[in-house]
């Protein structure tokens, strides 16, 4: 397998477990401060992912040197997941993954800007035709509910934190320096909890943790370990393989990943009619998966 396919496969799994951290993180939030609980899963995760590069790659000095580079990281990702949590406490789910469609795009531009990763006339209509069936699929193919989408406080929170998102992925090739993956996330996670810890310190001392729900505690344990430590390294692995658009867009499987996860959740399985928007992300995927080719074929 080449390293694109595997860049690829990671990407596929990165877009699951991302799907999870909003279904789970919706009921969680309403009983937590956004800083408190991002400052723990952060803190978890790093230890997780602390502890596997110990075991496989070691860790030592040399790994962390120019530290700034895991503080601008670790800022950018841990901005990303406090204004997903906070924008989840006043907008609904399904406007918060509407949004995050819009990334792919952002992406390339700071693609362009950092790599001069040339964005292709076919990559640009895989990218639209991409974002036109997650919206189909996250709008449940209703027209009126498309139509009702309001720009609200919360969303306009998280489209920052997109932003943040979208400039994360180009910066990693830009920014590492040889680094096995797994040292490198383990470096930007530290540098995330530091910071998470520092600005969130009043939300941590005023939660009162003996009583929160189990939802909660549940939404920790997952966010940690696989949406926060193991997309790290997902991400990192893939943004060494493929371009940033190309990354990025695996984004538009989530829509498709949150409705498996709302019916494992007990919500259902989604009506026929979302398999059209279903079979668009698909296409869209499928355009990307061609003509691997270094990044001048991004």
């Amino acid at each position: 397998m080449s390293d694109a396919a595997r860049g690829h496969l990671a990407m596929l799994l990165f877009s699951g477990l991302i799907a999870g951290s909003f279904a789970l993180s919706s009921l969680a939030s309403p009983y937590i401060a956004s800083t408190a609980m991002n400052a723990l899963r952060f803190a978890l995760a790093a230890l997780i992912l602390g502890v596997a590069a110990h075991l496989r790659v070691g860790l030592h000095p040399a790994q962390f040197r120019a530290p700034w580079r895991f503080v601008v990281l670790g800022g950018l990702m841990g901005f990303y997941f406090v204004t997903m949590f906070e924008g989840l406490k006043t907008a609904p789910p399904v406007s918060l993954s509407t949004v995050f469609t819009l990334t792919p795009a952002i992406s390339g531009l700071f693609g362009y800007i950092l790599l001069r990763q040339i964005m292709t006339r076919r990559m640009a209509l895989a990218l639209t035709i991409g974002a036109l069936g997650a919206v189909w699929v996250v709008f449940r193919a209703d027209l009126q509910a498309f139509l009702a989408f309001e720009i609200g406080p919360g969303v306009a929170l998280y489209f920052a934190g997109c932003v943040a998102h979208a400039l994360y992925t180009p910066l990693v090739p830009r920014l590492n320096r040889g680094e096995s993956p797994i040292a490198f996330s383990f470096g930007a996670l530290v540098a995330a909890s530091a910071m998470i810890l520092l600005v969130g310190w009043s939300d941590i001392r005023a939660t009162d943790w003996a009583n929160l729900p189990l939802i909660v505690w549940i939404a920790i344990g997952y966010t940690a370990a696989m949406a926060t430590a193991a997309t790290f390294v997902l991400l990192q692995y893939a943004s060494l393989r493929l371009p940033s658009a190309k990354v990025m867009a695996y984004i538009y499987l989530t829509p498709v990943w949150v409705i498996v996860w709302m019916a494992a959740l007990g919500e259902g399985l989604p009506p026929l009619k979302l398999l059209p928007g279903i079979a668009v992300v698909l296409l869209a995927l499928a355009l990307l998966l061609k003509d691997e080719h270094g990044s001048q074929e991004a």
